[in-house]
């Protein structure tokens, strides 16, 4: 069990028994976790918003289970997990849905089983997001041959990185605009501003094999 499972089990016992947030039901986790395309993220929201609200933290499979689930998802969704991740992921949903000792603490073991096994899941093993929803990995990129240098997306970019300059009149020879990947957050209000479709959202994945085949 990691320090940061032990941490939030320690925390959650000292939630009262039985008493959960007014008005949170499983029906409404499952709803959240649905308005997600990529089933790595529907299973982070699903178990962030458990975790809020219905959880009881009576019994150790499902909060163990639990906190120790949202350290492995998080890991896919950020591109740093290996397959031990995903065998361990099984294991701990395949517990919870024998030893949890409540229906909510089962459903919540059924939902994670019911995503695991899609091919999207292994994807992110590999570093790539089918849905482009992990936002660790995928990129924005600006398409030069529709780039008409508005400008658009450089006013409305709040961390400053996007590059380049707007079109003028008087002027030629222009730095073309570019968005630094070091610096983006991945808001995506650019991508939204853009009047031509020049912004691309693209798996990161996608992104280091074009520029492996430039070298």
């Amino acid at each position: 069990m990691s320090e940061e499972t032990k941490k939030h089990v320690a925390d959650s016992a000292k939630k009262s028994p039985g008493k959960t947030p007014e008005g949170i039901k499983m029906d409404d986790v499952r709803a959240k976790a649905e308005e997600r395309k990529c089933p790595v993220q529907k299973t982070l929201v699903f178990i962030e918003e458990f975790l809020a609200g219905p959880m009881c933290g009576k019994c150790f499979p499902c909060s163990l289970g639990s906190y120790e689930v949202r350290i492995r998802v998080k890991r896919l969704s950020g591109g740093t997990s290996t397959e031990d991740d995903l065998t361990a992921l099984r294991r701990i949903a395949t517990h919870m849905l024998e030893a949890s000792m409540c229906k909510k603490g089962k459903d919540t073991a059924r939902f994670i089983l019911e995503n695991i096994d899609l091919s999207e899941y292994a994807g992110h093993l590999s570093g790539g997001c089918a849905s482009r929803e992990c936002k660790e990995l995928v990129e924005y990129i600006i398409i030069p041959e529709l780039c008409t240098l508005c400008g658009e997306c450089q006013e409305v970019c709040k961390d400053n990185a996007i590059i380049g300059e707007k079109r003028k009149p008087y002027l030629s020879g222009y730095l073309p605009f570019e968005i630094v990947q070091k610096r983006c957050t991945k808001c995506g209000e650019c991508i939204k501003v853009c009047p031509y479709s020049a912004i691309e959202l693209i798996s990161s994945k996608k992104m280091t094999e074009k520029e492996s085949a430039k070298v």
